[in-house]
């Protein structure tokens, strides 16, 4: 048995790739340890998982700094500079604690730390990457929220694209330097960019996306195994599907989801409204998982239901198609219940998701983070009236629950650690 720490940080769908990492690690008879924000305790030891807590700590309900952190062009400054590695020293030290006497250490891309402890004190550890945005290949460029205009640039190639994304590392280079003068500190080596390429492993990272999503790419980091998406079949609260759901899933057709996450979903504005007026004139069913805003949303359409949250892998099969804001755990379980899906975008990957999902044919985008009604229903319309987009997002759907990214990354993992005790 080996005793393996993952260190993560962010969201819901930054924590959740984790649990259902140590689930099936401990399954196997292993002891993981999640290492991360303080509030996120009680979503992990309910799973019988161990638990660290790692500063910074999280405020969920600061509605006025998630509105800062998903802002489409200084969202990831904002994080970056203000949150995370102004506190990389305290990260240090707690991960430093929660690692004591591990055998492996598994890093999100936020983790600053990881890498450095890693190095620091000779540990195995691999890299984790959720989303193919992380990886800036100008082989496969994503689309940039702060520029998303660019991806019209996208036929000009690997060698425009090298010079792009080598003066946008450039540019941010000062973000990491609280990182550097860690490492000074700790008489380590200049190293990478911390908030780039000093994030990747050299024993190897872990691509948790579906290969057809983020095809492999010769210019990502060597060692890098594209695994699957990691899916974690829960709500976000543990719960089951709602009775009232799903009474009102069975008693007619099938209805257009909408929902935002679990950090959007706090600053979703008019969102909620306008979607229901958007299915009105449309006439279909929806349901708006519309977080702790949904106990307002009274007097809705006939057909409209709101509900705090549910399990996204119960309720998206059973439903015309999902409507939402990008993050990346959402834009898999789309893709594996085979449904058609529009994303509006408001920041970080979101809008990189938002092109995949365009340019796989199995879904629209709508720009504008608070679109109106009209805006939602005419894009809504020509989402459930192109049938291309439903026949390709069925295969699409097929071929991905034929997947398993949990399975074979846990395979890696145990692969690494079999190759630390033949070469110890």
């Amino acid at each position: 048995m080996a005793r393996i720490v993952l260190a993560t940080f962010g969201s819901y769908g930054d924590l959740n790739p984790f649990i259902a990492l140590g689930l099936e690690l401990k399954r196997r008879g292993h002891d993981p340890v999640i290492a991360t924000a303080e509030g996120y305790r009680h979503d992990v030891e309910s799973r019988g998982l161990g638990f660290a807590p790692v500063r910074p700590d999280l405020d969920r309900v600061d509605l006025a700094l998630i509105e800062r952190a998903l802002d489409r062009v200084k969202g990831a400054e904002v994080i970056i500079r203000e949150i995370l590695t102004p506190r990389v020293r305290e990260s240090y030290e707690d991960l430093k604690r929660a690692a004591a006497g591990a055998d492996l250490l598994l890093s999100h891309s936020l983790t600053y730390a990881a890498p450095v402890l890693a190095e620091k004190k000779n540990m195995i550890w691999l890299s984790v990457v959720l989303q193919p945005l992380m990886f800036l290949s100008a082989d496969d460029p994503p689309v940039l929220a702060p520029a998303p205009w660019l991806a019209a640039l996208r036929p000009l190639g690997p060698a425009f694209h090298r010079m792009l994304f080598s003066f946008g590392k450039l540019s941010a280079s000062r973000w990491g330097e609280p990182v550097r003068a860690l490492r000074r500190e700790l008489g380590l080596p200049r190293g990478a960019d911390p908030v780039f390429d000093g994030q990747y492993s050299p024993y190897g990272t872990l691509a948790l996306f579906s290969p057809l999503y983020g095809p492999p790419q010769y210019d990502w980091p060597e060692n890098t195994l594209a695994c699957g998406f990691p899916f974690l079949d829960s709500d976000i609260a543990g719960k089951e599907l709602d009775p009232e759901l799903e009474a009102f899933l069975a008693e007619g057709t099938p209805p257009v989801v909408f929902t935002l996450g679990s950090a959007a979903v706090m600053i979703a504005g008019d969102f909620f409204r306008n979607a229901a007026a958007a299915v009105q004139g449309y006439g279909v069913r929806a349901v708006l998982l519309a977080g702790p805003a949904a106990k307002e949303l009274t007097e809705l359409p006939r057909g409209v239901k709101a509900f705090e949250s549910a399990p996204y892998h119960a309720l998206f099969p059973r439903c015309a198609a999902v409507v939402h804001s990008g993050g990346i755990g959402t834009t898999a379980q789309a893709l594996r219940a085979g449904v058609p899906q529009m994303i509006v975008p408001f920041a970080h990957d979101q809008f990189d998701n938002a092109a995949r999902v365009v340019r796989m044919g199995v879904g629209e985008a709508l720009d504008g983070r608070n679109p109106t009604g009209r805006e939602l229903a005419a894009t809504l319309s020509r989402l459930l009236d192109d049938d291309n987009i439903k026949r390709e997002a069925t295969l699409i759907g097929n071929s991905i629950r034929a997947e398993n990214g949990i399975l074979l990354a846990c395979d890696a993992i145990e692969a690494a650690l079999k190759a630390s005790l033949k070469t110890s």
